[in-house]
């Protein structure tokens, strides 16, 4: 059963890939370009690296080195040692729109969604590719014909991807081969109602989804059963579960570019829930 609903930080543009590690939690403020990590409190924040082209997914190496994506130049961007950010992997041959989600395994490789077209221009819908960037840099799509490819999530043993499709209003599942590659594409789960943006893993194997023109966070299970779900007051556009029984939600008042640029509408809320993190991210 889920509690009342907490602020823990505001003040934000507009904040996507909340991620649990370390006990801090991270994520990516679309506008003020940076990734920034905070206690579960909400103190202690910290700005973790800077990114002029956009941040979005965030994912590590099994060396703990930081893994960002650059959304306008469609790059997989690498934290090293001494703080200094560099290219790790160019997704400009496979990305047909800006890059948006990533989940990264435990091997290394990072799984990278895009929006497939030109959303804030009201271009034609064109459907995207999953681009697999491996841990050397090499990258190659490993699925295609998606449709708006966003939050990523991989299951505890690394045998299953699952990614939601936010044009399709679904999620579909791959296995995942030893090489990185994606087969037995299925539908996971299809939504009567909500979009899925962001989206988490728990530990009895549901999927937590944001869903931003719903208000709320959905929690379903494989073949479309909806156990829970948490309104919040405007839109939800990412979530993320740590290793207590919180779920943290990125939300905001509006998407838009412009006026997320110039306001401050994006906040995390917190709500205790029966469940907790699993796989990755």
């Amino acid at each position: 059963m889920t509690q009342q609903m907490t602020t823990v930080a505001d003040g934000f543009h507009f904040l996507e890939a909340p991620r649990w590690r370390d006990e801090r939690l991270w994520f990516s403020d679309f506008y003020s370009y940076q990734v920034r990590s905070m206690r579960e409190d909400g103190s202690d924040l910290r700005e973790e690296a800077s990114v002029p082209e956009q941040p979005s997914g965030l994912g590590w190496l099994p060396d703990g080195r930081l893994l960002v994506v650059s959304m306008r130049d469609r790059k997989v961007l690498r934290r090293e040692a001494d703080g200094t950010m560099v290219v790790h992997g160019d997704l400009g041959p496979h990305a047909t729109g800006h890059c948006n989600d990533m989940a990264v395994d435990a091997q290394g490789r990072a799984y990278v969604g895009n929006f497939g077209f030109d959303l804030h221009t009201q271009a034609e819908f064109k459907s995207a590719a999953l681009v697999l960037v491996e841990p050397d840099g090499a990258a190659r799509p490993v699925a295609d014909e998606l449709l708006f490819p966003n939050g990523t999530v991989i299951t505890p043993d690394g045998s299953t991807l699952i990614v939601g499709e936010s044009a399709g209003r679904r999620l579909t599942a791959f296995d995942i081969a030893a090489d990185g590659s994606l087969s037995n594409r299925r539908v996971w789960a299809e939504l009567a109602a909500g979009t899925p943006d962001g989206i988490c893993l728990d530990d009895s194997g549901a999927v937590w989804l944001a869903s931003p023109f719903t208000n709320d966070v959905i929690r379903v299970r494989e073949g479309g059963e909806v156990v829970e779900t948490v309104p919040v007051e405007r839109g939800a556009y990412a979530c993320m579960l740590d290793d207590t029984g919180t779920l943290y939600i990125a939300t905001a008042e509006s998407s838009d570019p412009v006026e997320s640029a110039k306001l401050r509408t994006g906040r995390i809320e917190a709500v205790a829930v029966d469940a907790r993190r699993a796989g990755c991210p």
